[in-house]
């Protein structure tokens, strides 16, 4: 598939560089880069994490951990 992409002038100079210094096309080491960036987003989001607390009991009633506001009020002392 043949599409259009703008890039910064740096950047293009590093892509340039990049695919001559390791013999390949600007084509090949911008799909890599890609492949690595969507690979990368992917696992981030597929990934689940345990949460462990102290004494084993979960977390306290009304935290939210995906509020970090409200988790450092919490911690501060204020409600």
């Amino acid at each position: 598939m043949r599409t259009t992409v703008r890039l910064p002038p740096g950047l293009m100079v590093q892509v340039k560089k990049l695919a001559r210094e390791t013999g390949r096309s600007m084509t090949q080491v911008i799909e890599d880069a890609l492949r690595v960036a969507v690979a990368r987003t992917g696992s981030a989001r597929a990934r689940s994490v345990t949460i462990v607390t102290v004494n084993g009991g979960g977390l306290q009633p009304g935290v939210d951990l995906d509020n970090s506001a409200a988790l450092l009020d919490l911690m501060d002392g204020r409600e």
